[in-house]
């Protein structure tokens, strides 16, 4: 057998006692006898044959495979998303590749360039900053191409975004109408996209609700769980009586430190944070969270894509954003600050 033991037309046509050009036709799903369409697949199967995606595309202009490239893999909005997009390819026919960037914009850059090599039919993209290369890049992709967030003015994709800002400033006025006056911010990178957008609304909501924003009480990390520990740390001082966070990673960080000074959250601090990912009801007391719609754009965000490649226009279209409302989901994190009691933690709770 060819190719260090890997099957070939040629083996299977020996394996089947037909000619190549039969195996050829089989092989790529044209006309061919019954029984000879039988006794290749038969053999393929037997010799374990597993078709060159890259070879099949250059002849036959598809893969059928997409693209989903994300920051980090690991963190629960993108597993979600995985899981939206999935269930869309897989019904249409298309496996769906997974490329962890984080959040590099290098590798958000290669992955994009990487369309004109053929390994995938289209791409979803979620970059947490958008330069003049990510635009450039965009503009000139070799495929299709879908991001999952905001992008400036005249990029000329498909997107599906959150409206972060309203989301942020809900959380915000969600707290001042619990009671607290002291609200402070743990934010990610503020030159981020979903950074820049939260800090958007935070700053418009404490600006409706008549409270002054005071530098002291925000505090811009990673968007990790350390990161939110940390934070939570460093507020202490400043005396919060409510702490909101840009995602629900950086929100569990806070309420472990905050547990672990033996700060009661909600009656001492309370605590919410954004995305009302797996993480919101993981720790205790179950936290109050933005629900940013993840598996919503991650559907989206498969459809569109599909639609560019499914029904593909002599006229080029226009490209279509969609957006995600935000839903507060309030839990006993942010109870109300005249004492509302929150029971204790489970036995098994790790926050005990």
């Amino acid at each position: 057998m060819a190719n260090g033991g890997q099957p070939t037309i040629v083996s299977i046509a020996e394996r089947a006692g037909v000619s190549i050009a039969s195996v050829s036709r089989v092989l790529n799903g044209q006309a061919a006898r019954r029984d000879t369409t039988e006794r290749v697949r038969r053999a393929a199967a037997e010799l374990g044959y597993v078709p060159n995606a890259v070879a099949r595309s250059l002849k036959g202009g598809r893969t059928r495979q997409l693209t989903f490239a994300m920051p980090d893999i690991g963190n629960p909005v993108y597993v979600a998303m995985v899981r939206a997009i999935q269930a869309v390819a897989k019904a249409a026919g298309y496996r769906l590749l997974l490329h962890s960037t984080d959040a590099v914009a290098e590798d958000e850059l290669a992955v994009l360039h990487s369309l004109k090599d053929r390994t995938s039919d289209g791409l979803i993209l979620v970059p947490i900053r958008i330069t003049d290369a990510h635009a450039r890049a965009l503009a000139a992709a070799a495929g299709p191409v879908v991001v999952i967030g905001s992008l400036p003015p005249g990029v000329p994709v498909d997107s599906v975004r959150a409206d972060s800002v309203a989301g942020a400033a809900t959380a915000v006025r969600h707290l001042y109408e619990t009671g607290r006056r002291r609200i402070a911010f743990v934010n990610g990178p503020p030159d981020t996209v979903p950074g820049a957008n939260r800090d958007r609304g935070y700053r418009a909501a404490l600006a409706e609700c008549g409270l002054a924003y005071d530098d002291r009480l925000v505090v811009h990390t990673d968007f990790g769980i350390e990161a939110g520990a940390g934070a939570a740390a460093g507020l202490l001082p400043h005396r919060p009586d409510a702490i909101f966070c840009a995602n629900d990673q950086l929100a569990l960080g806070a309420l472990r430190t905050l547990l672990s000074r033996g700060i009661r959250v909600p009656r001492d601090i309370a605590v919410a944070g954004m995305d009302d990912s797996a993480l919101a009801q993981a720790g205790w007391p179950p936290l109050t969270s933005v629900d940013l719609g993840s598996s919503e754009r991650g559907r989206r965000a498969a459809e569109m894509l599909l639609d560019r490649l499914e029904r593909p226009d002599t006229a080029p279209r226009a490209p279509r954003t969609l957006t995600a409302p935000p839903r507060l989901v309030v839990r006993a994190s942010t109870a109300p600050a005249d004492g509302t009691a929150v029971p204790p933690a489970p036995a098994d709770s790790p926050l005990r």
